[in-house]
């Protein structure tokens, strides 16, 4: 997949920020007056045109994240700034036309469709439920967005049960760009397709970006297909935002222990006699009522007294590089 990174990431540079997320937490009730902290205080920026990774293990926060940015859940505290207004203060009409602007590709797309609609009706139902579409422009516009995601046009009048996984997701795609989103958030968008057809799905996304001009937030467990994609990447522990990379491979230059346990943990085919994969050992730390200090500090070798007794803050250890760690300069 080397060329689907050399399409993507070798015009990655400065541009304008579109999407900033500022100090968001989302915590759920519990019995008990407990809380369970989903997302603990994340802090980032999505650049125009550019790919966002957020990466980490199951369990981490990464599509409550996302949840919360497109409003399906309430944040307990934060803002989401898009075009200079906190999105996650909107309601009633404001809301449902600020998600005109973002929109989601879903991990499992069968689940997604209704059985009983028509490619044509699934791909055209956003551009109706906002009135901008009549019916008699339906199967015109239906072609015209199958044939931006590489599918035939006649498509449009088949049930996508009838169709593969991979065609499948190029509706769920076409779809989400049927509106002309700013955003898109693809929530485990590759994760159910071969590795064959993820690499064909990769490729139709970095061309609607560069043709289109989109924003994704690429939520996903594949550190590989995050490395080669995205032009920053976050890795998420925790609720936590342990270490943020723009403009250089992951691979290359990460600093924090959780990162690099991460790495070790990957199956590579290319292993040298002796290589071993090594598992991250040891038990996540409760979400529930979250203990003080380092939210690693149990799983981490290099653990020190302060990483007990104060949590680390995210600071730039060099330009566009960013960790949370004690024991990182």
């Amino acid at each position: 997949m080397n060329n689907v990174r050399e399409q993507n990431v070798s015009s990655n540079g400065r541009a304008p920020i579109v999407l900033e997320i500022k100090n968001m937490t989302k915590k759920f009730a519990l019995d008990g007056g407990k809380f369970l902290t989903a997302c603990d205080n994340i802090n980032l920026c999505a650049y125009k045109g550019q790919t966002l990774g957020i990466i980490g293990e199951s369990g981490c926060g990464k599509s409550t994240l996302a949840r919360t940015i497109l409003q399906i859940y309430p944040p307990t505290t934060g803002e989401a700034i898009f075009e200079g207004k906190d999105i996650l203060k909107a309601t009633g009409e404001e809301k449902r036309q600020n998600r005109r602007h973002i929109q989601m590709i879903f991990q499992d797309p069968t689940a997604a469709f209704n059985p009983k609609m028509l490619v044509k009706d699934i791909v055209c139902e956003p551009l109706k439920n906002y009135g901008l579409i009549k019916d008699s422009e339906i199967d015109e516009k239906a072609a015209e967005l199958l044939q931006m995601v590489e599918l035939p046009p006649e498509f449009k009048d088949r049930y996508p049960h009838s169709m593969s996984g991979g065609q499948r997701q190029r509706i769920g795609i076409a779809r989400a760009i049927s509106l002309e989103p700013q955003i898109i958030v693809c929530d485990e968008a590759t994760s159910a397709l071969d590795v064959s057809v993820q690499e064909k799905v990769c490729k139709l996304l970095v061309k609607l970006q560069k043709e289109k001009g989109i924003t994704y937030l690429f939520i996903c467990h594949d550190l590989g297909l995050v490395d080669l994609m995205c032009h920053q990447i976050a890795i998420m522990y925790l609720g936590n935002i342990l270490e943020w990379r723009g403009k250089c491979r992951i691979f290359e230059d990460y600093k924090h222990p959780y990162t690099e346990a991460l790495m070790k943990a990957v199956f590579k085919v290319d292993f040298e006699p002796g290589d071993k994969i090594q598992p991250l050992e040891g038990e996540i730390l409760s979400p529930v009522n979250l203990s003080i200090g380092c939210p690693f500090q149990n799983r981490c070798e290099y653990c020190q007294d302060i990483c007990k007794k104060e949590k680390p803050q995210l600071k730039e250890v060099e330009p566009r590089h960013w960790v949370a760690c004690h024991i990182v300069k």
